[in-house]
Order: structure tokens, then C-alpha cells, then sequence
């Protein structure tokens, strides 16, 4: 099953409908979606900056990430060794997922980058070959 989003990042006719709607019935909401037209690409980027010095500076204070706040030794040395060995673990292979989550986002924005191209280049062909065709004299 392919799931995209129906509002992509970029111009495109949604958006700019979108845009214009959202500065007809507020000028913030427009704004937003210009911003987001603009930007929208780097929201990713952004959430996962987020995140990591969240978990960052969660762990210069104490807070071992996923082991919950309030969780401390339980007295039992090998218990509290094992957690710590299982947390990062876990930790080992959600960064694992982040970073082949990147590599496909990355994939997928090469794919709608020659998919764009494509079109673009069969724009240019039939446009050339609709003016060689009407014989128009501001042919390329």
C-alpha cells in the first residue's frame, strides 16, 4: 500500500489553493502555508534536531531514555546491568530505524526529483514537436 501525503511540500495546485484559501479566511493560516510550502521539506530534519537534544539533555540530567523518569538502581547489581545492556540495545536499534528512515526519505526525494524531471523533459518534447508541427517561426 503506497501512502503519500495529499499536501507536499513545494508549489503545486493544492498548495497555492490551500495558501490562498488560508489568506482569504486569515492571513496566519496563509502565512503558515507558505511556510510551509518553503519549508516544509525540513520539518523532518527539524523534529528529529528536536529530539535529539531532548534525549540529550535528558541524559546529562539523570533520565537514561527509555528506562522512564523516577526508575533508579534496584539494589540488584545484575538487574540494573541487564537494563542498562537491554536500553542500549534498544537504543542501538532505534538508531538503526532513524537512520534507514533517512536513507529512504532521502531515496523517495530522488524519486519525485526524476519523476519531475521526467515530466519536464516530456513537456519540452512535445512542446518542440507542437511547434515544428504549426510551423511556428519562434521554434527553438
Amino acid at each position: 500500500m503506497r501512502c503519500s501525503a495529499v499536501v507536499r511540500p513545494g508549489f503545486h495546485p493544492l498548495s497555492i489553493a490551500l495558501m490562498v484559501g488560508g489568506f482569504m479566511i486569515a492571513w496566519p493560516i496563509g502565512l503558515a502555508m507558505l511556510g510551509y510550502m518553503l519549508w516544509g521539506d525540513r520539518l523532518a530534519g527539524f523534529a528529529d534536531g528536536l529530539r535529539q537534544g531532548f534525549t540529550g539533555a535528558a541524559a546529562r540530567h539523570g533520565f537514561t531514555p527509555g528506562a522512564g523518569f523516577g526508575y533508579s538502581a534496584t539494589g540488584n547489581a545484575a538487574f540494573d546491568a541487564y537494563r542498562a545492556s537491554e536500553l542500549e540495545r534498544l537504543e542501538a536499534e532505534r538508531r538503526r530505524l532513524d537512520e534507514e528512515r533517512r536513507e529512504f526519505e532521502a531515496y523517495m526525494t530522488h524519486l519525485r526529483r526524476a519523476r519531475d524531471q521526467e515530466e519536464f523533459d516530456r513537456f519540452k518534447a512535445e512542446r518542440t514537436a507542437w511547434k515544428q508541427r504549426s510551423g511556428d517561426p519562434t521554434k527553438p
